[in-house]
């Protein structure tokens, strides 16, 4: 009876045992990991979210949400001076949820006080509050000078705009080139989303503009200006244009140490290099935590005509993408026809790709 008893004693001692690590192991996990429970509760960053409207709705949606957001002026679609008058109210209305990236037109590119006068520009953001400067890709895809011919970044004339920039350390936001699939036939192309794109904006789909310059002309103008300006603050939109590739993202990551990239409008590429090679993509975005943040690259206009279905839209992607980068979880990515297993990153790591690495935009210049 007592051999019994003992026995027992023993069983129940190692079912506690294995219930309390157990518990441990639980704990552990809990507080290493977020869940998709804890998407509300945790402060993130839209580090490329156009608002173009003085409409509070979208403000209010992504506060609610626990969002700040960074919305870039760009030189297309609405003026830029519509963009940058949206931006200087929003930004006085919600001074420690929005900041805004100002830009310049390249209209005047000819002339010869060009330099000057988007120098003064630049000026004259900063005075109403925006966070740093954004550079669109109609420089090395439409921009051309007298003799017709295109204009890269890494043109002379740009010289003393990036000094500027650079000295007084104002960050910049480049979006320079397009994704590889611009230089592919539509039925090539990796992505449906960029298929959708290229079909409706013909005029930037460069496989059917031979006459302009490749893709690797692009990139090889960005790094350029990059090495003429290596103390510049610089973050690659989309990531970088780099989107097929993160070894080809580490390679200038590991060149250009004020380089940071942004995730807008790109993550499906990214989840197509993590189903190939799950381990590689998931080290790269640990390796690299300091130098990236989190984007979207919605636009929104006042000319919306269902504000809810554009919000609904936001809030899908802020959802999946927070499912793909906190948790293990397996999701239908529909733009890929794919089951894509989720990274499961850190809470350190989300925590700085989504929200502290954007601090300084936040920061007054």
């Amino acid at each position: 009876m007592k051999r019994q008893l003992k026995k027992w004693k023993l069983v129940v001692a190692t079912i506690s045992m294995i219930m309390t690590i157990g518990f441990l192991i639980a704990c552990q996990e809990k507080t290493t990991y977020y869940t998709v429970n804890d998407f509300e509760s945790v402060p993130k960053t839209d580090v490329h979210l156009h608002i173009d409207t003085q409409n509070p709705i979208y403000m209010e949606f992504a506060s609610k949400h626990n969002f700040r957001v960074i919305s870039p002026n760009v030189d297309a679609g609405t003026s830029i001076d519509d963009q940058f008058s949206v931006s200087e109210i929003t930004k006085k209305e919600w001074t420690d949820q929005y900041a805004f990236l100002g830009t310049f037109s390249v209209e005047s590119f000819n002339d010869s006080n060009f330099a000057d006068n988007t120098i003064d520009r630049i000026k004259q953001c900063l005075i109403a509050g925006a966070s740093g400067i954004k550079i669109w890709k109609n420089i090395g895809m439409e921009l051309k000078d007298t003799k017709g011919q295109f204009v890269m970044i890494d043109n002379p004339i740009f010289d003393p705009i990036f000094n500027y920039l650079e000295v007084n350390k104002i960050p910049v936001m480049g979006h320079l080139g397009e994704p590889l699939d611009c230089w592919l036939p539509l039925e090539e192309m990796i992505n449906a989303e960029n298929r959708r794109y290229y079909e409706n904006h013909p005029q930037y789909h460069m496989y059917m503009h031979p006459e302009s310059p490749s893709y690797d002309d692009q990139i090889n103008a960005r790094d350029n200006r990059l090495r003429n300006n290596p103390d510049l603050l610089f973050t690659g939109a989309h990531i970088a244009s780099l989107e097929w590739s993160v070894d080809e993202v580490a390679k200038r990551l590991d060149e250009f140490p004020n380089m940071n990239i942004d995730l807008s409008a790109r993550m499906t590429h990214i989840q197509y290099q993590s189903v190939d090679d799950y381990e590689k993509v998931k080290n790269f975005f640990i390796k690299y935590q300091d130098r990236i943040l989190y984007g979207t690259d919605i636009t929104i206009n006042a000319n919306q005509a269902n504000p809810n279905e554009v919000l609904q839209r936001l809030q899908e992607s802020w959802k999946s993408h927070w499912i793909y980068l906190v948790t293990d979880s397996t999701q239908h990515i529909k733009s890929m026809q794919q089951n894509v297993k989720g990274l499961k990153l850190p809470k350190e790591v989300i925590d700085k790709i989504y929200n502290n690495n954007a601090d300084r935009f936040f920061e007054s210049i």
